[in-house]
């Protein structure tokens, strides 16, 4: 499956669940829901992915935690907040760097129009 194929059907198995469930619920509810939505669809994905630093050839395992990670490939940073803030973009683009993973969406369920709250993010350092 292509990068843009996968990307796409992942936004539209949380626009399902954002469907299901509406705003207002903790970050936690949504995570375990679109794990299972993307589990049931075939894609390989992690929950929870501990994701340590490298700092001058020494890993450190510092509790960096990716939400979800699809087939090695794509990112997935869930929020429920107001709005995004500069933290949030700095966080996902953070893990896409260390991770050397090529694509993320950063996806704030806290919202009346998902799509509208859905921000895609590309590893230019590959």
């Amino acid at each position: 499956m292509k990068l843009n194929d996968l990307s796409y059907k992942v936004i539209g198995l949380a626009i399902d669940v954002h469907k299901e469930l509406g705003p207002g619920l903790l970050e936690s509810a949504y995570e375990e829901c679109l794990h299972y939505e993307i589990k049931q669809s075939g894609l390989y994905v992690e929950k929870q992915k501990t994701l340590p630093i490298v700092y001058k050839k020494i890993k450190l395992d510092q509790g960096y935690r990716i939400d979800l990670l699809i087939e090695n490939l794509l990112v997935i940073e869930l929020k429920t907040v107001e709005n995004f803030t500069d933290v949030h973009y700095a966080q996902i683009l953070t893990y896409l760097k260390l991770g050397k993973y090529p694509l993320g969406l950063l996806i704030n369920f806290d919202s009346k129009i998902l799509k509208n709250n859905i921000k895609r993010f590309i590893n230019d350092s590959l």
